[in-house]
């Protein structure tokens, strides 16, 4: 087997019990090995530090799937990693609908599996993994049927643009016999059309689950606005909570499509609007109209995907909790998230007070919460830490 040692001085993510091997971080490779093969990673003393698949096509040379000196990575492996995960979907979360497998934080890097209801779909994301994701895949369907779960179909989600990093096509598709992409679930009550051939990601945005339960029962009475509800999630959960009026925007017309097919699903319609609308240009428009709501969600796609473009999605993050806080009555409620790693939690509320004090309003934190607990955050791995959601009171200066 290959040797990948390291530099000295070098991999203390690694040591710290991460996941990961970066190109720079390598002082030699011994042995011969293609990409996708499995390695042994050394320190550079000789100290063995784990075994992980080898890319050199990305920046990510090696990622982990074991500490262990000797381990096989075979079936029983895998069968291990991935019952692992399913015992712990079960303890945590309603698995209905959830994210079965998720990549590092699973100990399967690179690959995400999400299951709804009986249809599974995969995303891979790294060379060596890819390799293995149908032997993973058969492992995990078998598990699911002890339990009396039968998988009616896979599809392939593995079209997102990162798998070119990695020096990899992008692809997407049958991975079964073909089914009905459009994959109806229920989720706190409300049932959703999930599109898992062409919606975004893998889908559903399954990681929310237990924020939009939050909103849910807090929304009681309010007349509430959903921004960026994509297919409807927050306004549905709102209107299941009792909301007296519900509008739900977002700048996606197929979005909006689906978001009104899943509030005729649940009998909502005459409760819940929606608006095919840019976000930024209808807040300042609502409040040059003298709208006040209740209760508004801010639930916006990631407006950063590296460090480089942090300071552009401050500017973002602002401007949309500013003029939110602004449309609320004195007292309202605001649910203001972000979904992208690089808004760590710090900088996130550093920005929604910059906005706070440009409104002139005075925050009272109801709760804190992060991504569901299916998407686990490996404390090793701080790249599993991505979603921040916090609800507050918003208190007018009087």
């Amino acid at each position: 087997m290959a040797e990948v040692v390291l530099k000295k001085g070098q991999g203390r993510s690694l040591k710290a019990g991460g996941l990961w091997v970066y190109d720079n971080e390598v002082d030699k490779i011994t042995g011969e090995f293609s990409d996708g093969d499995f390695v042994d990673v050394l320190d550079f003393d000789g100290y063995f530090l784990g075994k992980g698949f080898i890319n050199t096509k990305s920046k990510i040379i090696v990622r982990i799937m074991s500490r262990v000196k000797g381990q096989e990575i075979d079936k029983k492996f895998l069968e291990m990693r991935v019952r692992a995960a399913w015992e712990y979907r079960k303890r945590t979360v309603d698995t209905n609908s959830c994210r079965v497998i998720f990549g590092e934080a699973d100990f399967l890097p690179g690959l995400v599996i999400d299951k709804f209801s009986d249809v599974l779909v995969v995303q891979s994301l790294a060379l060596g993994i890819d390799r293995i994701k149908g032997q993973i895949l058969d492992i995990l369907t078998c598990i699911l049927a002890e339990d009396g779960i039968a998988v009616r179909g896979i599809y392939e989600r593995s079209d997102a643009k990162v798998r070119e990093l990695e020096g990899m096509e992008r692809v997407k598709g049958f991975l079964s016999e073909p089914f009905d992409t459009i994959v109806q679930i229920q989720e706190n009550g409300v049932i959703y059309e999930v599109d898992v051939e062409d919606g975004q990601k893998t889908g559903f945005f399954l990681d929310q689950k237990y924020n939009r339960a939050a909103v849910k029962a807090l929304a009681h009475g309010m007349k509430v606005l959903d921004c960026f509800t994509h297919t409807g999630s927050f306004a549905l959960n709102a209107a299941l909570g009792g909301a007296s009026s519900v509008l739900g925007v977002d700048v996606s017309e197929l979005g909006i499509r689906q978001a009104i097919r899943n509030a005729e699903l649940n009998h909502m319609e005459d409760k819940v609007k929606f608006l095919c609308a840019s976000v930024f240009e209808l807040l300042p428009k609502l409040e040059a109209e003298g709208e006040v709501f209740d209760f508004i969600i801010l639930d916006p796609p990631a407006f950063t995907k590296s460090r480089s473009s942090v300071k552009n999605a401050v500017k973002g993050y602002r401007e949309i909790n500013l003029r939110g806080m602004k449309l609320l009555r004195d007292g309202g409620y605001l649910a203001t998230c972000s979904c992208s790693h690089f808004m760590t939690p710090e900088l996130f509320m550093e920005t929604i007070g910059q906005a706070a004090r440009s409104a002139h309003c005075r925050l009272r934190q109801v709760e804190y919460r992060t991504q569901s607990a299916d998407h686990p955050i490996l404390w090793s791995a701080e790249e599993s830490y991505y979603l921040k959601f916090i609800i507050f009171q918003v208190c007018k200066e009087k």
